[in-house]
């Protein structure tokens, strides 16, 4: 190769410097690029002559003055202080002493007459004293099982399944609650069950029920509920 003829101005001398130079610049450039930040313009100085002007000379209401009346006179204090009299009766408490007296006589328990009121409230048929008779149940030794047994009975002689229910295939059981009140009458019948025609069958069958001889709490007759389902299946 023909060397140059003027070596000192051989421009690829130096190309790597000014590469690395020019390298640096565009860097340079281009980070000043992406940081570069502009802001809109504010117009605080527009805002004011946009204002609307205020009048000034616009009358301000006037000011209302409330006439108030002297607080009143501070009342006198009388040189003498008179005490009343109390002229009412003084009454003295007597307080009742809370020792024995050996002097007192004790009552036995047996002189104490015990009046034996009526009782009003039901009495359930497990824990009355005497429960409610049913007929034909009088010379029974277990009136409670008699009583039971006779119930069963009653209910399968006058037993009907409702055509309804029988034809939509519904069953189930009927509880029914009711009362054997103090004259051995039934009363205060409740029913709970699947159909309005099987609880209607449940009721009739309760109320077919014989009069009966009341149940009875100390020798007084009282009133006694009484619970059992009915049960209505489909064979």
């Amino acid at each position: 190769m023909k060397p140059k003829k003027y070596a000192k101005r051989d421009l690829n001398k130096n190309s790597g410097l000014y590469f690395v130079i020019g390298l640096v610049l565009v860097m340079v450039l281009t980070y000043v690029a992406f940081e570069w930040k502009t802001y809109d313009k504010t117009y605080y100085d527009y805002i004011g002559m946009n204002t609307p002007d205020i009048d000034l000379t616009e009358e301000l209401p006037p000011i209302i003055t409330l006439d108030v009346p002297p607080p009143p006179p501070e009342p006198a204090i009388p040189d003498v202080i008179e005490v009343a009299k109390n002229e009412d009766p003084i009454i003295e408490t007597v307080i009742a002493t809370s020792e024995s007296n050996e002097e007192r006589i004790i009552l036995d328990v047996n002189d104490i007459p015990v009046v034996d009121e009526p009782v009003d409230i039901p009495i359930p048929f497990s824990v009355i004293e005497d429960v409610p008779v049913f007929p034909g149940c009088e010379n029974a030794i277990d009136k409670r099982v008699c009583f039971q047994e006779q119930m069963n009975n009653h209910i399968r002689k006058n037993f009907r399944y409702p055509e309804i229910p029988l034809e939509m295939g519904i069953q189930g059981k009927v509880y029914m609650q009711f009362i054997i009140e103090k004259d051995g009458s039934i009363g205060h019948i409740q029913k709970r069950g699947p159909d309005q025609y099987l609880e209607a069958e449940a009721v009739r069958i309760i109320e077919l029920l014989p009069r009966m001889k009341p149940g009875k709490q100390r020798g007084n007759p009282v009133k006694v509920p009484f619970s059992i389902p009915i049960t209505f299946k489909l064979q």
